[in-house]
Parts: structure tokens; sequence; C-alpha cells
């Protein structure tokens, strides 16, 4: 027999080599949760399309906070339901809107928690899109304005880090000078650099009542078959301003987060959306998969492709996983 061939298997005998080879590895560190946070006394709501996923009013969000931070949770990001909208999104750059009052109720009781607010306009208009609208048109600088006062108003309440999602031009670049102008110096921005027009986001409008009402966002958010397009957003935001860059969605572009990666100098931070997490969640109640080992793999693969950190609606799952 020719003993000439690589003997790769050497290295994966026991699970201990395997362990001692490990490239990536995944970690509760890694990990930022996202929370649906709603106006009024209502109970907490179950998203029928995300199962385990709630909408939590003000007076039940301190214990969710509690079970994440015990978890060794460290980051989570925010989405707000206000109880009014209106066609300029008026309760999202509000001093007392409910992202600003759930962060500082975050921050009052959970210092050392650290808030991410998602600043956007969709959840907030009456219509659904992420800008100022004239005659069925996104308008891209009359938006950046309610932006930038959305980011400011955000970093006033305590928010640790501005996450704009719109895909407005130059969002970063209007958004950094209005932090600074305000004396907010030190706010890191995580810009949503590479976001796609995709089918994955269904369930989160479900969640967040954020569809647009005419339309689509396909002028603004990125072409799904476009790869050089993910590259040029992401330096452009780099050179505006950003600290870290999302790309969203993770698990049908883990492509675009390597390009990414190879091309900028920033963390990146995968979006794990809520399509991704609504597939697995229906196959593994039918009994189809084995949630804990797909989710695991899923993830791992987004670290393996350039991610620092995930966004993920899986985050108290794989704590769980990982701490057992």
């Amino acid at each position: 027999m020719n003993n000439q061939f690589d003997r790769h298997r050497r290295l994966r005998k026991t699970s201990a080599m395997r362990d001692l080879v490990r490239e990536t590895i995944l970690h509760t560190d890694d990990l930022i949760y996202p929370i649906f946070v709603k106006e009024g006394k209502e109970p907490k709501t179950e998203v029928v399309s995300m199962p385990g996923v709630f909408q939590f009013p003000l007076h039940e969000l301190e214990a969710e906070i509690q079970a994440v931070q015990d978890m060794g949770i460290k980051a989570v990001i925010l989405f707000g339901i206000p109880a009014e909208k209106d066609a300029v999104g008026l309760q999202a750059y509000h001093n007392h809107g409910i992202i600003q009052e759930a962060t500082r109720l975050i921050k009052t009781n959970f210092p050392e928690m650290l808030v991410i607010a998602d600043t956007c306009l969709c959840e907030f208009t009456d219509h659904g899109h992420c800008g100022v609208i004239q005659e069925g048109e996104i308008l891209n600088d009359e938006s950046l304005v309610l932006l930038q006062k959305t980011a400011i108003s955000q970093a006033a309440a305590g928010a640790d880090i501005i996450a704009p999602s719109n895909m407005m031009d130059g969002f970063v670049q209007v958004i950094r000078e209005g932090l600074d102008e305000a004396g907010f110096q030190d706010i890191p921005i995580m810009s949503y650099a590479v976001k796609y027009a995709s089918a994955f986001y269904g369930p989160f409008r479900d969640a967040a009542g954020s569809a647009p009402q005419f339309g689509d966002r396909k002028s603004y958010q990125m072409d799904p078959a476009n790869r050089e397009e993910a590259i040029r957003e992401a330096v452009s935001d780099e050179q505006e301003g950003a600290d870290f860059l999302i790309v969203k969605p993770s698990l049908s572009y883990l492509d675009i987060m390597r390009d990414v990666k190879n091309n900028t100098h920033l963390p990146i931070v995968a979006y794990n959306v809520s399509g991704e997490y609504a597939m697995v969640k229906a196959a593994a109640q039918n009994g189809w998969i084995d949630e804990e080992r797909i989710v695991l793999e899923m993830l791992t693969s987004m670290k393996r492709a350039g991610a620092s950190l995930i966004i993920t609606y899986f985050a108290k799952d794989v704590s769980k996983y990982l701490n057992k």
C-alpha cells in the first residue's frame, strides 16, 4: 500500500484532539441579543412567527435583562414599538420615546449591560419606510436630519452604541457629526453597512410592526445579487466614521462577510436575522433537525467567515448550550 498520502485524520481522532486544534470558537461574549420593547401596560406578547421571542413592556423589561445578564450576555440591541406613529416618526427621536425610556431603565438598573440602540424610522412611521416620504419617494437628505436627531436623543438617554439601520446615503457621516457636536464623541457607531433587501426579514416585521404600507425598500436596501456594491458600502461607512460594520442577513451572505472583512479594518458584526431564526425553530418543532447542533454550526460559520460579533435571537439558547 502507498503510504505517501497525508494523514489528516490524526488530528481528528479524539474529542480532546479536536478541541486542541479547533480554529474557530464561539463564545458568549460574541453575542448581542435583540429585544423588542413596546409602549403600554399590556403584558409581554410572543411573536407568532418567532417562537421564544417577545415584545416587552417597560414594566417587564427589567426581569428580562436580569435573565440575559445572568446568562453572561453582555450586550443587547433595542427595537421600539411605539403606541403612536406618524409620517415623520416623531417617537423615534422624542426624548421620552420607547427606546429612550428602555435605555434609561436598563442603564439605571444594569449599568454594565451594553445597550445598542437601533437608529431608524421605519418602526415609528405610519408608512413603514425608513425615511421621509414625498410623493411616494423616500427622500435621502431630509431623512438624514431626523436620523441624526434620533441618534443624539438615544445617546443622551444613555445608549452605549448607536446602530443606524436605514441605508440612506451619508448616514454614518451625518450621525457622526451630530454626535460629536452634541458632545458624544466617545459613542461608537455600529453601522448597518451592508443591508440587503432580503426576504429573510419577514418575521421581524411582525415583531416590530414595521412592514412598508406601500412599495418595498429596494430603492435603498441592496440587491441580493450584488457583491462589489457591498464592499463600496462598507468602505464608505468606514471612511465616514463607523466603528463596527454589520452584514445583514448572515447565512446566505457569508461570502460577503468575508469580503468585507478582507477589505476593511473594523470589527464585523453578523446579523443572524429573523427569517433564519424562524426557519430553524419551525424545523426543530417538527423534529426534523437537531436545533442545538444546527444553531451552533450556523453561528460558528459566521465567525469563520469573519464576524467578531453576532446579533442573534438565539443568544439565550446559545448561552445555555455553551455553558452546559
